[in-house]
């Protein structure tokens, strides 16, 4: 909720995974709750699947796997569709308070873009666009660190500012700017 405020999304903020308070999800929580990892990890090792997982990822559109549809004239039979920014970013927000909670004094603003790049290879079913924002902004977080990426989150990429391309250092130059122009709260 914090994370959800500093850029913005208030709404969002109080309303984030209220599915986690339904039994579907909270009894799971309890039974395999560890605190280094996800409860949902710990029911598929022990059901084969997550139960808790499909209910939550379908009720909560910051999680990429709510934008799966059907493909049409393409090569699978499922495919992303482009995620909304303002769910891309509470994304960016879980993740960073995720890695927070399960790596705790451990953690580094590395972190999030670390377990991002450990299975990006088989993302192949997010949405490109949706990839490369996320792998866009947690590469700046872990670079940039917090303060810029969330100073860039709400005044630039919430407010539909293109994204740069990861491998074309000129167009990087566009976020370079936006941060050095930084401008109070106040001034938006």
């Amino acid at each position: 909720m914090r994370y959800c405020f500093k850029i913005g999304l208030y709404w969002q903020g109080l309303t984030h995974d209220l599915s986690k308070y339904s039994p579907t999800e909270f009894l799971v929580g309890m039974k395999y709750y560890q605190g280094d990892r996800s409860p949902n990890n710990a029911e598929r090792e022990d059901n084969g699947m997550s139960k808790s997982w499909m209910h939550h990822k379908g009720r909560n559109k910051h999680h990429f796997e709510y934008w799966i549809d059907y493909g049409i004239n393409c090569d699978t039979i499922i495919k992303g569709v482009p995620m909304p920014r303002r769910y891309v970013a509470e994304m960016i927000m879980d993740r960073i308070s995720a890695s927070r909670v399960y790596l705790g004094d451990a953690y580094t603003d590395q972190a999030p873009y670390q377990y991002l790049k450990k299975g990006i290879g088989h993302l192949w079913f997010v949405h490109p666009e949706t990839l490369s924002q996320l792998e866009f902004l947690l590469r700046m977080l872990s670079e940039r660190g917090e303060d810029d990426t969330l100073y860039y989150i709400r005044y630039h990429f919430l407010k539909g500012d293109p994204v740069p391309r990861m491998h074309c250092p000129q167009e990087c130059t566009v976020f370079e700017e936006a941060i050095r122009k930084k401008v109070s709260p106040s001034t938006h």
